[in-house]
């Protein structure tokens, strides 16, 4: 049993993945003894394992992320698979980011949000103030040139920021806060794709009863059809869980 101040990494196809018990352990892991670290946090779900497998530069995108985690199931329960004593649960990303922005509300961590839509990331932004008065010290949405990225950075370096989210998606997400760090390193970097729509409720999440028995990647599936070729090719990350390529 580790304390909640350091956590296990266990080791799936190359990657360390951090072993959380749950979303307090992982707050408390990334705040421990007070001190925000500073890095990079990566969700890594079978989509993404197949993806880094097939591409160099998502490959050395992710392995140069200090903090990468178990969002989705497949992955938990490969580790489980692989480490039978693991103590692990799936922490979603999407649930992490709150909890990282009510603690952020809590102490006066500062913020800086990047991506989405303008009116979604908004909308976020008025939420996460009047939640937790979250200390937003610069927005951005994700439709800006690539000649204003140099600028940007400079602007989040500039607003001290302490965490800084950014929702594009992957591996455009990665590939900005790769970037950006270059320019800007002291603060912690969380890629969180789609999590803005989510919490402002443009995007349903499926219901807790089916994200507790690890079924929210068929809900939807069920709600947007179109992912069914997204979902097929999960099938080789199930052959890899089988057949003990982890």
């Amino acid at each position: 049993m580790t304390d909640d101040n350091s956590a296990p990494r266990y080791n799936l196809r190359g990657q360390n993945l951090l072993g959380w018990r749950d979303k307090q352990h992982a707050l408390n892991y990334l705040f421990a003894e007070g001190r925000l670290k500073q890095g990079t946090l990566v969700a890594i779900n079978a989509e993404k394992m197949l993806t880094l497998n097939d591409d160099a530069e998502v490959r050395a995108l992710i392995d140069a992320a200090e903090y990468k985690y178990a969002d989705g199931i497949s992955v938990v329960r490969s580790i489980r698979k692989k480490y039978p004593q693991a103590q692990i649960s799936r922490v979603a990303g999407a649930d992490l980011w709150e909890a990282l922005m009510a603690h952020a509300g809590q102490v006066g961590t500062p913020v800086f949000l990047i991506g989405g839509k303008a009116q979604v990331l908004s909308e976020t932004v008025s939420q996460l103030r009047q939640r937790w008065q979250v200390n937003v010290v610069g927005e951005q949405d994700g439709y800006f040139p690539p000649e204003a990225r140099q600028a940007l950075f400079e602007r989040i370096r500039d607003s001290g920021a302490q965490i800084v989210t950014v929702a594009m998606g992957s591996p455009r997400q990665e590939i900005f806060m790769r970037d950006c760090r270059k320019i800007y390193p002291d603060a912690l970097y969380m890629g969180v794709g789609g999590t803005y729509d989510v919490f402002t409720g443009h995007v349903k999440r499926a219901p807790k009863a089916w994200q507790r028995l690890g079924l929210e990647w068929l809900y939807r599936l069920l709600s947007q059809p179109s992912r069914i070729t997204r979902q097929l090719r999960l099938l080789r990350y199930l052959a890899w869980h089988y057949t003990g390529k982890l």
